[in-house]
């Protein structure tokens, strides 16, 4: 492989997405070890399985894009590799799939390491919970059936970034479940959300033309960022709900911090009036949500 072609496809990883992918394992792995849970080997097998599952959709999106010709010379983000051709169409389909088959296995080893076969029903689930996030990563985009184009990713995004990502992991350390832990991993999957509908706002004319009826085709820009600020200003409820229902000394405000940068950015929105403009927010809430998990994990590490 010829080193632009390399280049090529680390483009196509994406890899400035990786730290909001893994923001979910963080807090996760947070809240279990403020529990006192914690595996090695299985957060670094978590990290790998999760960075994979985010490679894996990162191709398939720019696959399913390329080919129905959503990625064209309006789009205003970052030009993908399929559209720029310097991956083609078929490349990209195997990508995919040797993602989808790495993705597969270290979900695999994370499973056996966390419960090894003590428990057929642990396994079951958790491979079954596998299975459905490759499929999710591959459909979001792909096929006529691509459920990114019938303005469900949100729902998606906020499932498997938010609820799977810290409740899933936090099962693995812990081997129970508490539903207090929902009210961060409800904060992640919301500010995960976020991201998604500034990414669908910046890219509403785009995505009309092509058809991908995302909820900010939908229901229009205006109406998504009334939506925006609603879904950042629960996740600062929940943020402020779980640190004082958690408060015994001040390191379990430090999560608290992350109003902050994040107010920062609704005033921007709310200042930028083309809907183009909003890209650079994009790093900036994906950058916030990576900041509350460490701050999550800061705090469990300090107690």
């Amino acid at each position: 492989m010829t080193q632009n072609k390399l280049q090529a496809w680390v483009s196509a990883a994406r890899l400035r997405t990786l730290p909001l992918s893994i923001s979910g394992i963080i807090t996760g792995t947070a809240l279990a070890y403020d529990e006192n849970f914690f595996s090695w080997s299985i957060f670094i097998l978590a990290i790998i399985t999760t960075i994979l599952f985010q490679v894996l959709s990162n191709f398939a999106n720019d696959y399913g894009d390329g080919v129905k010709g959503t990625d064209n010379e309006n789009r205003v983000g970052p030009k993908r590799a399929v559209q720029g051709g310097t991956i083609t169409s078929s490349q990209m389909k195997i990508g995919v799939v040797i993602a989808a088959i790495l993705a597969f296995i270290s979900a695999i080893l994370l499973i056996y390491v966390s419960f090894s076969w003590s428990s057929f029903l642990y396994i079951f689930i958790f491979t079954v919970l596998a299975i459905i996030a490759i499929i999710a990563a591959i459909k979001y985009t792909v096929g006529d059936s691509a459920y990114g184009y019938h303005g469900l990713g949100d729902l998606f995004v906020f499932v498997f970034f938010g609820l799977v990502a810290v409740g899933g992991s936090y099962f693995l350390f812990t081997k129970s479940f508490d539903f207090f832990i929902m009210a961060p991993a409800i904060t992640i999957g919301l500010l995960s959300v976020a991201v998604l509908n500034l990414n669908n706002m910046r890219d509403e004319e785009s995505d009309r033309l092509s058809n991908k009826n995302t909820i900010v085709v939908k229901f229009g820009g205006r109406w998504a960022r009334k939506y925006h600020f609603v879904i950042i200003a629960i996740a600062f409820g929940c943020i402020t709900y779980y640190s004082w229902q958690s408060f015994s000394s001040w390191n379990h405000l430090l999560p608290v911090l992350v109003i902050v940068p994040l107010s920062i950015h609704l005033t921007k929105v709310y200042k930028t009036n083309s809907n183009k403009l909003l890209d650079p927010e994009l790093k900036k809430v994906a950058l916030s949500t990576f900041l509350l998990s460490l701050l999550f994990l800061a705090s469990a590490v300090i107690s």
